[in-house]
């Protein structure tokens, strides 16, 4: 290999011309050779017999040029990197531009860590929204544990709401039975609303063993399209009626469910938890709005490749979580009415702001002079080895050292980075972003999206939720870190792809350049139809 020229690009690129030798390329072409020529029958010879001379005189000396660059292109790219001093961050671009039976020279436009700017990130403002807990929320979630705690017993009287009907029933329309209309010994709770509006309140009242008809319209919007909107008759027959009897709520209950002696340690450690959750929930929502900022400070040419590289990684640990919730990620694929493409361009300007993220920490560790010790990595491969509960020398092996170091390095700059970030009140930080409403408009839509999260799970962020709450850091909250300590592991396996060892998608992309290994391929499939 000979690299005959490297020279820079716009947006963060470098070109490289690379000559591969005549010795190289014949060791390439031998090689392609030995692979293909099982596949191979010429008249006068056995399948897989056929000398290499009599083949390329048959369909020609190019025949097996396309398979010898893809079979050599890779390590004298390698190489190439390696000589220029150049760490790629993306798939190359590959063109063959001369080739013959002296070799071949082909260009690689390689995507580069840019040269950026960070101004500014000490003092960032970003709302930073107000924590309280109502009295409500507390009696709420111990309503919730005395609904669980309830005892349900069978009673000999008219069904009231809340009680719970064994009955069964089945629909018809038009006077037909329709499919799924149909179910025996059904524990019904009323007032549920899971049956279809106006079901359940037909049978307050009624008795055990009583039969009745229940007459009720499909909603408009029902997802069976030939029920929808449509009159239906239902004929019930009601074998059980069954009281749910909460517990008293007092310090026996409290004891009986908690370590607690009284209702009101209980009470107050309800209130805690879900103080401590929402503390986290908005914590990491200031994070994430402080770290938005930041990648709004950088200055620099990014190349597309790094964002692409990035959007491909948030695909694959999508997949990733979905298989391990059971679900496979090409069914999910289909429900979502999308196409990966779709999904890929929907991640793409996430993907950009953590690119760009990623970049910014790194310049700040690189500005502040921030070190990641062998202390910090062994301690936190110790954090793994427990958290896991899995063999340090095993948890080694799976975490790559160097990706490690990185994570760390961008956690310790996040850290000077909200450390000195400012919160403000969010309606004062939502009247700044209006002023340079073009300029921010995306940031705005950003805080506003998590705002309305925030508030809307409010709610649902009960003592039941704690283990979440504490595992909540500043450094998973963070996008710069895309790698959590869940996810350091897969990031090996996907860090490299933002270097040149991705080159499967590169090796196909090097002959269909060059119009002579087009001819190749050509000559190489008429060859191939007279293999039978």
């Amino acid at each position: 290999m000979k690299l005959i020229s490297s020279e820079k690009k716009e947006k963060s690129t470098v070109e490289l011309v690379i000559e591969v030798s005549a010795e190289e390329f014949e060791a390439a072409c031998a090689a392609a050779y030995a692979k293909q020529r099982g596949k191979i029958t010429l008249p006068g010879f056995r399948k897989g017999k056929a000398p290499r001379k009599m083949i390329e005189r048959m369909y020609g000396e190019n025949f097996f040029w396309e398979d010898a660059v893809n079979e050599s292109y890779g390590s004298a790219y390698d190489a190439a990197l390696k000589e220029a001093g150049i760490e790629a961050v993306g798939e190359a671009k590959m063109e063959v531009e001369k080739i013959d039976k002296d070799g071949y020279t082909f260009k690689a436009l390689v995507p580069v860590k840019p040269e950026i700017t960070v101004s500014d990130y000490k003092g960032i403002e970003a709302p930073l929204y107000p924590v309280s807990v109502g009295e409500d929320e507390a009696n709420d979630e111990l309503e919730r544990m005395l609904k669980r705690n309830a005892r349900i017993e069978t009673v000999d009287r008219a069904i009231a709401g809340g009680d719970t009907a064994v009955i069964d029933f089945e629909g018809f329309t038009d006077g037909v039975a329709f499919e799924g209309g149909k179910g025996e010994n059904y524990s019904l709770e009323i007032g549920s609303q899971s049956f279809i509006p106006g079901f359940e309140e037909q049978l307050v009242g009624r008795k055990a063993g009583d039969e009745c008809e229940v007459h009720v319209t499909f909603p408009d919007e029902y997802h069976a399209e030939e029920l929808a909107g449509k009159p239906a008759v239902f004929k019930v027959k009601i074998h059980e009626v069954k009281e749910s009897i909460l517990p008293t709520l007092d310090d026996e209950f409290a004891k009986d469910v908690s370590e607690f002696d009284t209702l009101a340690e209980l009470k107050a450690d309800i209130e805690k938890r879900i103080r401590e959750s929402r503390e986290a929930s908005v914590k990491s929502s200031f994070e994430n709005a402080v770290m938005d900022k930041l990648a709004q400070k950088v200055e620099g040419e990014i190349p597309d490749a790094m964002i692409d590289a990035q959007a491909e990684r948030q695909l694959e640990n999508m997949a990733y979580r979905l298989q391990s919730q059971g679900m496979d990620f090409q069914t999910y694929v289909k429900l979502t009415g999308m196409s990966i493409d779709d999904m890929r361009a929907d991640m793409r300007p996430r993907a950009e702001v953590q690119v760009k993220v990623s970049l910014a920490l790194e310049k700040i560790a690189e500005i502040e002079k921030v070190e990641v010790t062998q202390e910090d990595i062994d301690a936190e491969y110790n954090k793994f080895a427990e958290q896991y509960n899995m063999p340090l020398e095993q948890v080694k092996i799976a975490v790559n050292e160097d990706d490690l170091r990185g994570d760390l390095l961008r956690e310790k700059a996040s850290k000077i980075v909200l450390d000195a970030a400012k919160g403000i009140d969010p309606d004062v930080a939502a009247a700044k972003e209006k002023k340079p409403a073009a300029k921010k408009s995306a940031s705005a839509k950003t805080s506003t999206t998590k705002k309305t999260a925030t508030k809307s799970t409010e709610k649902a962020e009960t003592a039941e939720k704690k283990p979440a709450a504490k595992k909540t850091t500043a450094a998973k909250s963070t996008t710069a870190k895309t790698s959590t300590a869940k996810k350091t592991t897969a990031a090996k396996s996907t860090e490299k792809a933002e270097t040149a060892e991705k080159k499967p998608a590169a090796k196909k992309t090097t002959a269909a350049k060059s119009a002579t290994t087009k001819t190749s391929t050509a000559k190489k499939a008429t060859g191939k139809t007279e293999e039978k």
